[in-house]
Parts: C-alpha cells; sequence; structure tokens
C-alpha cells in the first residue's frame, strides 16, 4: 500500500480550490442519520479516509449507506442488529464515541470502545461520561476490553453543565436529548459553526433544538424524517490550509464557497501578517503574496477565536515571516507533534514558556498542576527550507508537514499521507492544479 508523498517545492502555488465539505460535519451527521426514519440523503460528503471508515463501520451495524454520486450519500437505519461497535473501526476514529446515542436509541443499550483518532491531548471523555450519567445513562467501563457499557435507566431528563466546553460532548448530549418527550437542557456548549450546522440539519428533520447563548434547549424529540436532502458546510480546516500555503509560497489562490462567519478571526490573523486578502464573492476569497510577511503571535482557543486545528497551517506562514513569531496552544496539550519534523527541513522552531494566571482556567484542556507542559513555540521566520524526510503523526499536522515540503527546495518524501487523507479530499489532485508538484508512492 502506498502511504508517503513525494514532493518538489519551491514553487508559487496558483489558481482556484473548490472546497470540500466540513469533515467534522459529515461524520456527525453521518452518525445521527441512524436515529432517523427512513432514507437520509447528505449532499458535500467528503470521500476522506474517516468518512469511508465510518460508513464500514455503520455498515457493520446492519446499517446501509452508499453513495449515489460523488458526494451524495444515502443512509437508511431500519436494519440496524449490532449494538457492539467493532473494536477495529471504532479505534480507528473518534467520533465512533457518538454512536452512543443511536444505539441506546435503536436497542436502550449497547458497547462502544474507547475511541480512537490523533493523540493530540487527553480527550475530555471524562466530561462526557459524566454528561451522560446526568441524563439517565448507566456506563461501567471494562479496563481489560476497552469498552464502555451502556445502558438507558430513564428517559432522559433534565440538564448538564460542562465544566469546560466539548465538541464532541455537546453534540452527543444534544442526540441523547432527542430521545425524549422531556426537556433537556445542557448548558455551557461549545459554540463551533459545525454543530450550528448538525442543529440546523436535526430541526429540519423534525427535531426541536433552540441554542440561546451558551445553551442548547431540546424541548421535545419527535420522530426524525428527512424532507429533503441536506447539504453540508464547506470545511474552513481545509481553506486555512490552503490560503496559508498560497501566501507562504508567494502564489495567489482563490478559495471557495465559505461563509466569512466561519473564518473571521482567521482573516484578522491573515491581514495582521500582511497577506494579501480579497473577498472575491460572499463565498469566494483570495489570498495572495503581496508584500513581506509579518510575524505575528497567535493564541488558540474555541470559536470565535483562532482554532486549534489551524495552528500548525499559522506556524507554516510564520516560516516565512520576517521576524520572530509566537504560537500558544490553549486547547489541546500535544499539538506540537510537527515541531521537530519541521526542523529537518532547517526550520528554527523552540519551545518557550509563558507564564500565565490560573492555568486551570486559562488551558482548556483538564490542566494538571504537577504536570510538565509545552505549549507555546517561538518561531524565527526567514529560514532557508530544504528537503527531508517527514513523518506524519496527526491530520492537521500532516497537512502542515506536506504544505512546508512544497515551500522547500528540493525533492521530500513525506511517510503517512493516509493519516493526511482522513481530513483532505483529493488532496494530491488540488494541489497539482494550483501547479505543486506532488505523487503518491
Amino acid at each position: 500500500m502506498t502511504d508517503s508523498y513525494l514532493i518538489s517545492g519551491g514553487k508559487p502555488l496558483k489558481g482556484e480550490v473548490i472546497l470540500s465539505g466540513a469533515k467534522n460535519v459529515a461524520l456527525k451527521t453521518i452518525i445521527a442519520a441512524l436515529m432517523f426514519k427512513g432514507d437520509v440523503t447528505l449532499k458535500n460528503i467528503p470521500k476522506i479516509n474517516d468518512v469511508l471508515d465510518l460508513i464500514e463501520l455503520i455498515k457493520s451495524l446492519g446499517a446501509k449507506a452508499n453513495f449515489t454520486e460523488k458526494n451524495t450519500l444515502v443512509i437508511n437505519s431500519s436494519n440496524l442488529k449490532s449494538n457492539r461497535v467493532d473494536l477495529q473501526y471504532g479505534s480507528k476514529i473518534r467520533v465512533s464515541f457518538m454512536l452512543f446515542a443511536p444505539l441506546l436509541n435503536h436497542f436502550g443499550e449497547c458497547f462502544v470502545p474507547n475511541p480512537g483518532g490523533c493523540r493530540i491531548g487527553a480527550r475530555p471523555i471524562d466530561r462526557i461520561i459524566k454528561g451522560l450519567v446526568a441524563l439517565g445513562v448507566k456506563i461501567d467501563y471494562d479496563t481489560e476490553t476497552g469498552y464502555y457499557h451502556a445502558k438507558i435507566l430513564k428517559k432522559p431528563v433534565g440538564k448538564y453543565r460542562f465544566e469546560k466546553p466539548s465538541h464532541t460532548g455537546t453534540e452527543l448530549l444534544m442526540m441523547i436529548g432527542l430521545m425524549t418527550d422531556e426537556k433537556v437542557q445542557i448548558e455551557n456548549i461549545a459554540n463551533e459553526p459545525e454543530i450550528d450546522d448538525l442543529i440546523l440539519y436535526l430541526n429540519s428533520a423534525g427535531a426541536i433544538i433552540k441554542e440561546e447563548k451558551n445553551k442548547i434547549i431540546i424541548s421535545k424529540g419527535l420522530e426524525l424524517i428527512q424532507k429533503e436532502s441536506f447539504t453540508i458546510m464547506s470545511d474552513r480546516n481545509e481553506l486555512v490550509t490552503y490560503a496559508t500555503l498560497a501566501v507562504a509560497s508567494r502564489g495567489d489562490v482563490t478559495i471557495g464557497p465559505i461563509d466569512e462567519k466561519l473564518i473571521s478571526s482567521f482573516l484578522e490573523i491573515m491581514r495582521q501578517a500582511g497577506a494579501g486578502v480579497e473577498e472575491i464573492s460572499n463565498y469566494k476569497y483570495r489570498f495572495f503574496y503581496k508584500s513581506e510577511i509579518k510575524p505575528i503571535n497567535i493564541e488558540t482557543s474555541p470559536h470565535p477565536g483562532f482554532m486549534t486545528d489551524w495552528q500548525p497551517s499559522g506556524a507554516i506562514l510564520m516560516l516565512k515571516a520576517n521576524g520572530e513569531s509566537i504560537i500558544h496552544e490553549r486547547v489541546f496539550e500535544n499539538r506540537f507533534s510537527y515541531v521537530e519534523e519541521l526542523k529537518k527541513l532547517g526550520a528554527k522552531i523552540d519551545f518557550v514558556n509563558i507564564a500565565v494566571e490560573n492555568p486551570e482556567i486559562f488551558y482548556h484542556f483538564n490542566h494538571e498542576k504537577d504536570k510538565k507542559y509545552q505549549q507555546t513555540i517561538k518561531i524565527q521566520g526567514n529560514s532557508e527550507l530544504h528537503n527531508a524526510i517527514l513523518n506524519i503523526s496527526d491530520l492537521r499536522a500532516g497537512a502542515a508537514l506536506a504544505c512546508a515540503a512544497l515551500l522547500a527546495e528540493g525533492e521530500s518524501v513525506v511517510n503517512g499521507a493516509s493519516i493526511l487523507e482522513r481530513g483532505y479530499e483529493d488532496f494530491v489532485e488540488k494541489v497539482k492544479k494550483l501547479g505543486g508538484e506532488i505523487r503518491k508512492v
């Protein structure tokens, strides 16, 4: 099996990128479709590895799922036959954890393995489990098998407040709330646009979910029946990858479709860096090199702040800045796997310590007082990048490494292409259309 990219870098990238559907909406809408009656048609679903793995997983449970066109997926859960998630698939992708909702809805009991996905930090599973228990789900964990065993003790009712917002937790508890006629309230929720898209999707099929500031209220669990196909939003993470690559390579790339409100904090950072940013239309943007790239400081935070998923791409842009930049990661505690790999290309990056008040509050992960963390890097820009052999260890870091290789002189090998392709559709083809030299080997 081929799982590497051979990349010859050093060229400015120019052209247009048509964005694929958002990975983090595609996965959640597919799982939520298992709570619907009858066929569910989803459009703009990207053919990425995570989606393909999830499709195989739900098929193993008895559901039907088939692409009728390249990005149109039809799902039917009428023949669900198993309430046990296969360990092989479940351990691959973190989103498998959300199968608690449809399986409890169908069977009242289920077995779900500890979730997989990128190891970018200790995910806040404990917050999610507490939420499930608060809404009436009994959960036991078997340390020998790695499985959670869940049962519905009563119809979900009441409310739960997250200690710290959780994206996956907000969506899962919202779906659990659809299993009752009683009011369910989830407080201190995550506010990412992908959650809004999931709510729009569920409400269009008969759910009644309302957002009020930092809470979600599910007031009645109706039978979910799709009235018309649902088209998911574009992937804003993909836009950031190609936009930073365009400017860092001294190129000129038009990207869309995308709603400005999804990327406003990114656009602000790009303008601070002196990048060329031009709105071509309401849903299309041009990113281009217009002058020397300025060093900037980035601090990640949940929406509407600068996303944690964007910071590896931010680092790629800062490699070409004229001066010293700082990136401070607040959301996950292991998000800098790409640093040592970039150093192989000649990048000058160091970990630095920045003291913060009340780190338990400042950081969005479960910060332990006596544990040492590396949450901040300093990047010295304008380094001459040369070819190297690089290894991908997580999705967004992988995209950053491939982009760095496209900036570097000479021919580089980037191993672990399948990890990048968990979240990027047609990556090789899109880069080639921009004039980049890349092939799968």
